[in-house]
């Protein structure tokens, strides 16, 4: 799949990414923060953002499930830092236009590479906090 700070190639690389993703057969190794951009990428491009995220949400849980990892309060689903990234992600696609999802899914990997982000817009005890792991919580520091 994609190493950390890598490129795709093709749109079949992607496309690989998603059918992987999608069947929990991708190695948890390659569940890397690029990849998690480039899922809900491909799912924001391909349906309305209600939908991508109820897809995004039920088949990282979903996969999360197939591979054992149980979401307690330091590990596993986060409600607040899914919907942060879509959020994020949905702002960058709003600026973009008649681009194609392989130049769109390196844009947002290379602009975004840094998993951190959220914490410019949360402090570490609200982010990590039960309530934002298991529901929406609007940024303390700065607006989205």
């Amino acid at each position: 799949m994609i190493a950390e700070n890598a490129t795709y190639q093709t749109l079949g690389e992607i496309e690989n990414l998603i059918r992987a993703f999608e069947d929990c057969t991708l190695p948890r190794s390659e569940w890397t923060h690029p990849a998690h951009l480039t899922v809900a990428l491909w799912y924001l491009t391909h349906y309305s953002e209600t939908e991508a995220t109820n897809c995004i949400r039920n088949h990282i849980q979903r996969y999360n499930s197939t591979k054992g990892i149980k979401t307690t309060k330091d590990s596993g689903y986060h409600e607040t830092i899914t919907l942060f990234w879509i959020c994020i992600i949905s702002q960058y696609l709003a600026t973009k236009s008649n681009e194609e999802v392989l130049d769109l899914t390196n844009g947002i990997i290379e602009n975004y590479a840094n998993k951190n982000l959220p914490f410019e817009y949360y402090s570490h005890d609200l982010l990590m906090s039960w309530s934002a792991r298991t529901n929406w919580v609007e940024p303390d520091l700065k607006p989205l």
